[in-house]
Order: C-alpha cells, then structure tokens, then sequence
C-alpha cells in the first residue's frame, strides 16, 4: 500500500493551472523528491497533500485511506516549511511539544518524545532558549524536531535549506538522508536544487508547468531523461540535433552537424523512422576528449577547438566549438595540477553509443 497516492489531481488559481492531472504513488519509507523551477506547482501539490489547500479535481489517499476532504490537523502528516514558523515567544522545548500539548498527550510521554527526538536531531543543549537565539541551522532542526515528535507517517518538507548558506546546507542533507533512514518515514521533499534532489532521494518527480514531467529513480532519471527539460534542468546536458538514417533493433544512426551519430536505444522504445527528426542528449561527463593528431573520420567522434575551460579543482569543464557552430560541454577528471589541454587547441570529441540518449520530443 503506499503512502500517499494521487490519481488525476488538479489545482487551478482562476485561470492559470498549477497542478495539471497528477498522477502519482509514493511507497512507504522512501525518499522521495519533488523537483522544478519556480511556479511548476510543486508546493501547491505539497499543499494538497498536507490539506492546506484542495484539489478542483482527483482524489488523494494518505496510507490507503482516502483524505481528500480531510482537513490539515487529522491528516497523518506533518509539514517543516523553509521559513521555520517557529512560535518566538516559547523555548525550544516548548515548540517542539506544542503539538503534543495541543493534543493533550499526558505530560509524562510528552518529556518522553520531546526528549528523544531533541536527542535525536541534536538540540538538547538548546532547550531554554528563544528562536532568536538560535542561528539557522539549529532553527532548522527545531522545526524538524517539532514535526517528528508526532510521529507523522509522512513527512513534507517545503524547501527547508534553502535559507542556509551552503555549507550548512550540505551538512543538514546528510544529516537529514541518514535521519530518514533511521526512522524509516516516509519524506515528501520540494527543492529546485538539483543537486539536494540527487544527494537524498530514492526517486525524483521532475514538474513543470503543472505536470509531472518524469518520475523515477534518481539513477534513471538522471542518466536517461525523457524530454528536453529534465535533460536540461536535472544537471548539464549537451543537446545534438539530427535526422534520422536508420533505425534497427537495439541501435538508431542519424546523420548530425558532427557527421553520423549512433546511440543504443532500450528495446520497449519506439522505433524512428528514416527521415524524421530526433534530438539525442549526453551529459559532459560522458563525454570524451583527447588532442587532435589527423583526420576524424570515426562514427561518433567529430573535431573540435577548446573556446574556454573552467578548473572546478575535481574536474575542469571544457566549453567546445564543434562542426556548423555547435557548441559542446565537456567535463574531465583532474589527475594534476594543470589540465594538459589549453584554450584555442584542437581536440578530437568521442560520443560514445551507450552514453547518448534519445529524446522523447
């Protein structure tokens, strides 16, 4: 049974659509991420899914049970906002137990999960003072504290880093990936960073315009986008457009800018016609690079000038000018101090038939 499950859930603010016929099942203690840019209706699903706010269309379930119309506080979830909305009149102690007061849970369990869900987030020391007090990460943990302590069976989480600077920011997602793990609830987490999404996830939820764009594992997701967007947005991505020659099982060639490109398809894929055109995608770690020393005439191989380079101290980044114009991203392990290609060289760029993907569109 999974713990939250939408079936054509739609929001519209009078004439603009936000949330577009979702369709979606997140299982029971996974992590999963919902990722976009600004305004794709990622929050507003948040929303619908914590009963902040109502669908206009579809049914939503929380833990098999459908809760639709079931109101914010009878909802088996719990919500930690980026902008912490913690009560600054009351300590830390009394924020995280404010739910359970509410509640009146009996004071002895109350000290009880107050005490060791502070222990478990690391803030027991912090426990007289006032949310002025506090920096941002502690504030932070606060609010996490305060939505775990009731012991949710899911837990939204709207962006909660964004406001910490990125160090901080980097500590807190490992802290908050092993938390997960060790309670074993499930996270319903929204960011635009692509990176957090990546570093915590089980499965990512790429939106856009209201739609789920493509849903999946964070390894497929990333490593076989469907569609321009998620090629583009869930990290760098070179993009080849081209026209298709042939098209066999297991194996597509189309002729390029940079000459003729094959690439493996999956088997389930729909085969392509000669003539039509397609877009294939790679990412610039995929991409190979080595100095020039003749004539390219390979398949899948095409000459190139290194234009820029960009040392990241891990890797260097090579901006490339290809064939009729095209530019190129590549991106190269560093195994010294100094990159042993420089800016105006001639290079020999290698494509290689397992890393290029075929778009859907």
């Amino acid at each position: 049974m999974p713990a939250v499950e939408l079936t054509n859930v739609s929001r519209l603010f009078h004439d603009v659509i936000a949330v577009d016929q979702i369709n979606l099942s997140i299982r029971r203690g996974e992590f999963f991420s919902l990722l976009g840019p600004s305004g794709c209706g990622k929050t507003t699903l948040l929303r619908i899914i914590a009963g902040l706010d109502r669908p206009d269309a579809g049914v939503v379930c929380i833990d098999g049970q459908e809760a639709t119309r079931i109101p914010a506080h009878r909802r088996p979830v719990n919500t930690v906002f980026q902008s912490y909305a913690l009560f600054p009149h009351l300590s830390v102690w009394e924020n995280v137990a404010f739910g359970l007061q509410m509640k009146k849970t009996p004071r002895p369990e109350t000290e009880q999960r107050v005490h060791r869900v502070m222990e478990l987030v690391r803030i027991s020391e912090l426990s007289p003072r006032r949310p002025a007090q506090l920096s941002g990460g502690q504030k932070q943990r606060v609010a996490l504290a305060r939505a775990l302590v009731n012991e949710p069976r899911v837990l939204l989480l709207d962006e909660p880093l964004g406001a910490l600077d990125l160090r901080l920011r980097k500590e807190l997602q490992v802290e908050l990936h092993a938390l997960q793990r060790r309670l074993g609830i499930t996270f319903i987490y929204v960011t635009h960073d692509q990176e957090e999404a990546l570093a915590m996830s089980d499965r990512i939820g790429v939106m856009n315009g209201g739609k789920l764009e493509q849903c999946g594992p964070v390894e497929n997701v990333y490593e076989r986008p469907r569609t321009r967007f998620v090629a583009q947005f869930l990290g760098a991505c070179n993009l080849i457009e081209g026209v298709v020659r042939r098209c066999a099982e297991g194996m597509i060639a189309a002729e390029t800018s940079l000459g003729e490109i094959q690439a493996e398809i999956p088997s389930p894929a729909q085969p392509r016609k000669p003539g039509e055109r397609c877009t294939f995608a790679i990412r610039p770690e995929r991409v190979g690079l080595m100095k020039a020393s003749g004539k390219v005439s390979e398949i899948n191989t095409a000459a190139a000038r290194i234009a820029d380079l960009i040392y990241f101290g891990a890797e260097t980044e090579y901006r490339l000018e290809a064939a009729a114009g095209l530019l190129l991203t590549a991106r190269l392990m560093n195994a010294g101090a100094t990159s042993p290609l420089g800016v105006g060289e001639a290079v020999v760029v290698r494509l290689p038939r397992n890393a290029l993907i075929v778009l859907d569109d």
